[in-house]
């Protein structure tokens, strides 16, 4: 039966692969990358054949028509992304949503995503949170802050290493200086770490330790 596998890969140790995930690959028609450079070495790696196809967010509303239309006609075609869990702060979205309204089967795989471990061992309460994903850069940023201000839920956002300081100190101003907040980079690579603290505490390690690597941000809620 046709339909679309949403597939998540490794966000660093390439041993988070899932076997079924692999067989998905193998056995799919065509696999969607988000970047094929990318997705080649992790092909390589496994010794998956399927040809690739480019699909990222500079030509996805070019190409979701023609991609319902191959399943639809009984193709067999699996969406992955650079790292992680597709349409999580990633290509993928655009696609499902335009596969569900045709009617079309769509399954996700379990697997891989940056915010999940680190909101588990940030250590702040993980019974209700809200992933924001990353900030706006400039226009809106004021405004989102401000609409969190008042979250008591657990929230997570994405940040490069270029922008944390920005971030930290943004979360200083709006947030207080003592908001608890957890600071994971590296996940599953060998240099993960975790930096827990108030936002202040964190700002102050970073401001003195330069970040690298793909991070996530966790804030602990304002207390009822």
């Amino acid at each position: 039966m046709s339909k679309l596998y949403i597939v998540p890969t490794p966000i660093g140790n390439l041993e988070d692969m899932t076997f079924r995930a692999v067989k998905v690959l193998e056995e799919a028609d065509t696999v969607l990358a988000e970047d094929t450079r990318t997705s080649s070495k992790l092909f390589r790696h496994f010794g998956i054949g399927t040809p690739l196809q480019s699909h990222h967010m500079h030509n996805e509303h070019k190409t979701v028509a023609a991609i319902v239309k191959r399943i639809a006609a009984g193709e067999t075609i699996a969406l992955i992304s650079d790292a992680g869990t597709p349409a999580i702060s990633d290509p993928g979205f655009l696609l499902t949503r335009a596969c569900v309204e045709a009617g079309i089967s769509v399954e996700c795989l379990p697997g891989a995503t940056a915010f999940v471990p680190a909101l588990v061992n940030s250590g702040l309460p993980n019974d209700r949170f809200v992933f924001e994903g990353f900030l706006p850069v400039k226009k809106g940023r004021q405004t989102r802050f401000k609409a969190l201000v008042s979250e008591q839920r657990t929230m997570i956002f994405y940040e490069s290493p270029y922008k944390l300081l920005k971030t930290l100190a943004d979360l200083v101003l709006y947030f207080g200086a003592d908001r608890p907040v957890s600071v994971s980079r590296e996940l599953t690579k060998i240099y993960e770490e975790t930096i827990r603290g108030t936002a202040a505490e964190v700002l102050a390690h970073y401001t003195g330790n330069p970040p690298k690597g793909e991070i996530v941000i966790v804030v602990g809620g304002v207390r009822e």
